[in-house]
C-alpha cells in the first residue's frame, strides 16, 4: 500500500522532529543523521527549518547577534588557498594594504557599535601575525575595550601557545581560525600550511582561554560527507562561534568557475551545522545574499548571526535591509555578543 501524501509529510515531520529533540537531550549528531539531513527531499525543508529551530530558540530565543568585519590588513598573502582572492595565487583585481593605523581601526570600531553589531572582527592577511603587528594589535585591543562595549574577535592567522597568550593578555575575546573543510578535502583547497597547522591553533587558542570562533566554506567542491565531517569536527571542538560561508567564486581564483549552490542546499546545510553545534553561534556569512537570496531571512531559523555590512573583499548588503529582515521575523537584535 503506497503512503498518502499528508502521511509521508506527517512522517517527515515526526522524523526531524525527532532529530531535534535527541540533539536537545545532549545526544551528538551521528555521520548518517548528518547526511540524512543534506539528502533530505525538498519537500520536507519546512519541517527541517522547524526541527532546526527548535534547537536554536531553545539556546539563543528571538536574538540575531550581528557581527561587523573590518579587513585591516588586505592582500599579499603568502599562502595558496585556492578561494581566498588574497592568496599568492589570486589574480583578483583587489584593494591590497598593510595593517591600517590605531585610528582607522578604532573607527571600525566605531561603525560597529554604530550598526548594532555586538562583535567587532578584525582580519589581517597572511600566513600568521608578525612581531610588529602583534605588537599594533596588543596596544589597540584596550583602547578598542575603552571606548566601546564590544567582543572582539580576531583573525590573525596561524598562532603559536605564546602568540595565543599575549592576545588573551591584551583583551581579544575570541580568535576566528576557520577550517574551512574536512581533512580529506583540505589539500584541494590549500598546500602552503595543512589542516593540521589549523588545529594546532585552535588548540593553542583554547589553552590560553580564548573563545573559539571556527567555520568553513560550502561550494568548493566538497561531498556530503565532507560537509558532515567538518560540522562533527566543529561539535568535538565545541567552538563558541561557527560562521558558515558559501563560496563566492571570485575572478582571478582557482575556484571561479565553482557554482552548484542552490537556496534550498545552502538551507540544508545550515540546519546541518545546527543540529551538529546546537549551542554555538551559527553564522551566515559570506555568500549570504547571493546564494540565499529571496530565502535569507529562512536561514535565521537554524542560524542566530550575520555580518552586518561587507565582507573581506566582497559587498554584503545595506545594514538597513537586514534590520528589515530581522524585524519582520519578529526576531529582535541581541545586545550582548
Amino acid at each position: 500500500m503506497s503512503t498518502s501524501p499528508d502521511n509521508q509529510l506527517a512522517a517527515n515531520d515526526s522524523r526531524w522532529n525527532d532529530l531535534a529533540g535527541r540533539v536537545l537531550a545532549g545526544e551528538k549528531l551521528t555521520v548518517e543523521q548528518g547526511l540524512a539531513v543534506l539528502r533530505c527531499g525538498d519537500e520536507e525543508l519546512l519541517d527541517l527549518l522547524a526541527a532546526a529551530y527548535r534547537v536554536r530558540f531553545a539556546h539563543f530565543g528571538k536574538q540575531v547577534r550581528l557581527n561587523f568585519l573590518m579587513n585591516a590588513k588586505s592582500g599579499r598573502c603568502g599562502e595558496n588557498c585556492g578561494y581566498c582572492s588574497q592568496s599568492a595565487i589570486s589574480k583578483a583585481e583587489i584593494e591590497k594594504y598593510d595593517l591600517l593605523n590605531a585610528e582607522e581601526i578604532l573607527e571600525g570600531a566605531r561603525l560597529a557599535a554604530e550598526r548594532k553589531a555586538s562583535t567587532y572582527c578584525t582580519v589581517i592577511s597572511g600566513r600568521r601575525p608578525s612581531g610588529r603587528e602583534l605588537e599594533i594589535i596588543e596596544d589597540i585591543i584596550p583602547r578598542i575595550k575603552a571606548r566601546h562595549d564590544l567582543k572582539v574577535c580576531l583573525s590573525p592567522g596561524l598562532l603559536s601557545p605564546e602568540e595565543a597568550r599575549r592576545l588573551k593578555a591584551c583583551g581579544v575575546d575570541r580568535i576566528n581560525h576557520n577550517l574551512n573543510t574536512s581533512r580529506r578535502f583540505y589539500p584541494t583547497v590549500c598546500t602552503s600550511h595543512s589542516y593540521q597547522d589549523r588545529l594546532d591553533t585552535l588548540r593553542a587558542v583554547r589553552e590560553a582561554r580564548m573563545e573559539i570562533c571556527c567555520g568553513g566554506i560550502a561550494g568548493m567542491g566538497e561531498t556530503d560527507d565532507d560537509l558532515v565531517e567538518l560540522a562533527l569536527q566543529l561539535g568535538e571542538l565545541a567552538v563558541e562561534a561557527v560562521p558558515l560561508n558559501f563560496l563566492q567564486p571570485i575572478a582571478g581564483t582557482p575556484l571561479e568557475q565553482c557554482g552548484n549552490l542552490t537556496p534550498v542546499r545552502c538551507l540544508k546545510i545550515l540546519c546541518l551545522f545546527r543540529f551538529a553545534n546546537p549551542t554555538g553561534e551559527l553564522r551566515i556569512a559570506a555568500g549570504r545574499e547571493m546564494h540565499l537570496g529571496p530565502l535569507q531571512p529562512l536561514g535565521l531559523y537554524p542560524a542566530n548571526s550575520i555580518f552586518v555590512g561587507d565582507y573581506l573583499t566582497t559587498k554584503g548588503q545595506p545594514p538597513a535591509e537586514d534590520y528589515r529582515m530581522i524585524e519582520a521575523l519578529g526576531f529582535e537584535i541581541a545586545a550582548e555578543g
